[in-house]
């Protein structure tokens, strides 16, 4: 599978790159970011990726974050995809900017006409990794996931569908509860169809309450001020509900912080360090 290189700068001794290629899933020209630190210029390295939020491309992160200097010390590769299919010609993918282009939620479609190209969650599971793996040092058996927003449920569910795969799993103001939620019931039932059931496989919290427990040690940072928080879109409470007993769960509920990339870039630095712990045990 043909990469084509848009961009590369040098950042913290490392390389910040973009890529496109020709995906199987999504069946149309997807970019995505990967940095990779100093130390890959010497060996493998694990893996760390991100999933952005609704309205992101593979840009945001890496230019608001201020994720590289850590990413560089703890020797990590950080692979950053973008949100959605783009370009796919679909009626209605661009009526709205918490449906379709930009809001892919993470999940594999169903429904027409969404079914053929929206299939996120193959493609940042399956695809985007053995793609990494094949054309760059990175190590497969050590890989790790975090996101935010619409990507920290992204995050969450790719971690709790898949058992083993990622060593840990962080998040910021995650989606937590999509099925009673407005953005989830919008994107699931456009995404899923009207069976609600079929909604329960991509939602966190209801993949907590299903399982038997797992060995993942989940840090959540929320901010007190975001309005999403109070909106009723992120329900953290009834994730952390979920959780107990079964799921170890670090909750920050941080001061004054908004849903913004200024809070992510005050906490980034803890989340690479929570994930180094784990990809270089």
């Amino acid at each position: 599978m043909a990469l084509k290189q848009i961009s590369s700068n040098k950042c913290f001794g490392g390389l910040q790159k973009v890529f496109e290629h020709e995906s199987v899933e999504l069946k149309c020209k997807m970019k995505f970011a990967i940095y990779l630190p100093p130390k890959a210029e010497t060996g493998k390295c694990p893996a760390l990726y991100w999933l952005s939020g609704l309205t992101c491309t593979e840009q945001n992160f890496i230019s608001k974050s201020g994720y590289h200097q850590a990413a560089s010390e703890h020797g990590l590769v950080v692979i950053a995809p973008d949100t959605s299919p783009r370009g796919c010609n679909i009626t209605g993918e661009d009526e709205t900017w918490d449906f379709g282009t930009g809001a892919g939620f993470y999940v594999d479609a169903t429904e027409d006409p969404w079914k053929t190209n929206y299939r996120m969650y193959s493609y940042v599971t399956e695809e985007l990794p053995q793609l990494i793996n094949t054309n760059f040092p990175v190590d497969p058996q050590r890989m790790s996931i975090f996101g935010h927003s619409m990507g920290g449920h992204g995050a969450l569910i790719c971690a709790l569908k898949n058992p083993g795969k990622y060593k840990s799993v962080s998040a910021f103001a995650p989606i937590c509860n999509p099925v009673l939620c407005p953005w989830g019931k919008k994107a699931f039932s456009g995404y899923l169809g009207t069976d609600q059931s079929k909604w329960e496989a991509y939602d966190a919290t209801h993949l907590v309450k299903a399982s038997p427990g797992t060995q993942l040690d989940i840090l959540i940072d929320q901010g007190k001020d975001d309005q999403f928080l109070s909106d009723g879109q992120l329900l953290p409470d009834n994730f952390i509900a979920a959780c107990t007993e079964k799921i170890p769960v670090v909750f920050r509920l941080q001061e004054g912080y908004d849903h913004s990339y200024y809070f992510i870039a005050t906490f980034i630095t803890d989340h690479i360090r929570h994930h180094a712990k784990y990809l270089n045990a």
